[in-house]
Formats: C-alpha cells, sequence, structure tokens
C-alpha cells in the first residue's frame, strides 16, 4: 500500500520524543522501538558504545487519520550532524475546535507557542508551536465547532 509518512530524527531525544506523543495522539506503536545494538551494524564501522546502542534505530507511531510518524536518534558520535530549521512543520487538521485545543495545549507544554490558536482571513482556526523536542507544528482547524 502507498503511503506518505514523516521521518523525524532527534539526536538522542527519539524515545522521550515518541513516548509523548503516543500520550497526545493515543495509540500504540507500529511494531517494537527498534535500537541500534539490534542491527548488524555495518562493515569497518567500529563497535557502537552500550548509551549509543541503547538509542532508537527506528520507531513508528499512527497519529491522526492514519498518518505515520517515524523517527530515530541521529547523534553526532555516530557521525550524524543534526541542524533542526524551521523550513518544515507537521500539519494537523482536527475535526474539531475541542480537539484541535487539546492537541495544542498537549504539544504545547513545554515548547513555545509561535502564533495561538485564532480565527483566521480565510475563515479557519489556526495557530504554530514548536514543542519541548523542537517539532514545529501547524493547526488548521476548518469545522466551526
Amino acid at each position: 500500500m502507498a503511503r506518505v509518512s514523516t521521518y523525524l530524527n532527534f539526536a538522542r531525544e527519539t524515545e522521550a520524543a515518541f513516548l509523548f506523543y503516543r500520550e497526545v495522539f493515543g495509540g500504540e506503536f507500529n511494531g517494537p522501538i527498534h535500537r541500534f545494538k539490534e542491527s548488524p551494524g555495518c562493515p569497518g564501522q567500529p563497535p557502537l558504545s552500550q548509551e549509543d546502542g541503547d538509542l532508537v534505530m527506528h520507531v513508528e507511531l499512527a497519529i491522526l487519520g492514519g498518518h505515520v510518524l517515524m523517527g530515530t536518534d541521529a547523534p553526532a558520535s555516530m557521525g550524524f550532524t543534526l541542524v533542526q530549521g524551521n523550513n518544515s512543520y507537521l500539519n494537523l487538521e482536527p475535526d474539531s475546535r475541542a480537539e484541535t485545543d487539546r492537541l495544542f495545549a498537549a504539544l504545547g507544554e513545554g515548547g513555545q507557542v509561535e502564533m495561538a490558536l485564532q480565527e483566521m482571513f480565510w475563515g479557519d482556526y489556526f495557530g504554530s508551536l514548536v514543542d519541548k523536542f523542537g517539532t514545529r507544528w501547524m493547526f488548521n482547524c476548518q469545522s466551526k465547532s
């Protein structure tokens, strides 16, 4: 089945972020949380430290409408250079304003509101924030109730 999903990279916080997202959106992970120590590794690479081996290699969580959110740890100790920017957002379109308010409050806890939820000139209820893990979220509710 063809699908589009969102893949998030974190320095070392993937497990904490996805436990938080599971609490916010509900549901269960699609399969287990895979760890780097479970993979066979690549030829020519030094062995992982125990700390790096315990990091998340892959995790999946279905969120609104079945959209799949995926994630991995990308630590500098494994050669990754993670740069968080403002060039992308996860756009949520909840079915009701009550659900929009709930998600906005939950994801905004410990984060930074960029634009409070409000009526916009195009007629929708809109806002945006950066959560405590640096993930950017937009909320656009078309429902008037």
